[in-house]
Parts: C-alpha cells; structure tokens; sequence
C-alpha cells in the first residue's frame, strides 16, 4: 500500500519507518515542499519519496501528522471526499504543547464536549476519517526490529470498512490496532488526556492449556 503523510515529524518519521519495513510506500509533504525534504526522505530509505500536499492526498490512505494548529492549513485545498483520512493529531492549543495537566484540561475545554477528530471530520469534508496513531509518545515505539513488542495503537472511526482498513495497515507493521468504536465515543477515550492516552499497552497471546 502507497501511505501519504501530511506533516513530517517524528509522527511521520516513525510510522514511515514502520510501514516501509512492512513492505509499504509512503510519500512525505509538508508546508514548505518537497524540495526541503531531501535529507527526511533519505533517513527513512528508498520505501519514501518526498511530495506535494496534493501528491500525498492522491495515496491509498492518508495520515494528518501536523501540529494541531496547522491543522486548517494542513487539510485545506483537497477534495477529501471519499479519501481515507487517519487523524494521528493531538489538540494542543499551542504551537507549543503544554503537556501539563492544566495544559490539557485547557486544551480539551475549548474542544467545547467534541473529540478533536470530530472537529478535524468538520474541516475535511467528505473524508473517511479515522483517529489512531495519537494516543502515545512515538519514542516509545522506535523499536523496528523483527521482535519489537506488539504495542497497542487505538484506533476509532465511524465507517466501518475504513477503519478495518487502518486497522489492518497497523496490524501488518507488528504493531496492534484495537477498535474502541466511533469517532465520538472511541475518540472520546484515546484523545489527549482521556483515559486510554500516555498509556503503554502490549499485546500477548496467551496459550491455554487443556
């Protein structure tokens, strides 16, 4: 699968290393353009290329991986209609996050009771949206090896099929997609400062013996 990233930061670095040792494509954009990119695309190998915000829209699924005050910027001048959407933001209302529990309880009141993706499904009319990739730190999944641990990445979404998509992108990295519902009720759960956020999960298989 061809995976466009909006935004490239350590998001981005991240899930595009994990995704290419999966096998995936990725194209990289930013703000700037494709030409200052040179040096991210190389650190992350010939599996990504660097692109237009439009180049990366037009991929098989698309991840939002922007600070969240350029969201509106991020989304704007593309047709989302149909387009699967991953919304991997965090709502900090500052350029720079203030990940205090005031900072948060800040930022999730001017939310005014909606899930930030509802607010991100607003600005990217028409998209399929789907949060995921946001509910901790990307330094604590920065093992690629063979044997990393099967850390667990929330995901939620309101259409069914795209969200089964995502999840089975997320699944095919090593890491483990689990579905906690719909945008507002899932969301609601793995946002920033919900209950399920800044917790590290790892998935393991028990076997029963008879």
């Amino acid at each position: 699968m061809e995976v466009g990233f909006i935004g490239a930061g350590n998001v981005t670095r991240t899930i595009g290393h994990h995704l290419i040792n999966a096998g995936h494509t990725i194209v990289v954009s930013n703000s700037r353009g494709p030409e200052t990119l040179g040096e991210f695309v190389a650190e992350l190998g010939p599996g990504a290329r660097a692109g237009t915000k439009q180049q990366s829209a037009e991929c098989d699924m698309v991840i939002l991986a922007t600070h969240w005050v350029n969201v509106p910027e991020a989304l704007s001048g593309i047709d989302w209609q149909g387009r699967i959407l991953v919304d991997a933001t965090n709502a900090h209302m500052d350029s720079k996050p203030d990940l205090s529990l005031a900072g948060v309880n800040r930022s999730r009141a001017a939310l005014k009771e909606r899930t930030s993706s509802e607010i991100v499904a607003e600005m990217a009319i028409g998209a399929r949206l789907v949060k995921s990739i946001s509910n901790m730190p990307m330094s604590w999944i920065q093992d690629f090896s063979p044997n990393k641990p099967r850390t667990v990445l929330f995901t939620s979404g309101d259409e069914t099929e795209a969200k089964q998509r995502v999840i089975e992108l997320i699944n095919s990295t090593g890491l483990v997609a689990i579905d906690l519902g719909s945008l507002r009720m899932g969301g609601a759960m793995h946002e920033i400062g919900a209950p399920l956020s800044g917790i590290e999960f790892h998935f393991v298989q028990r076997l029963h013996r008879r």
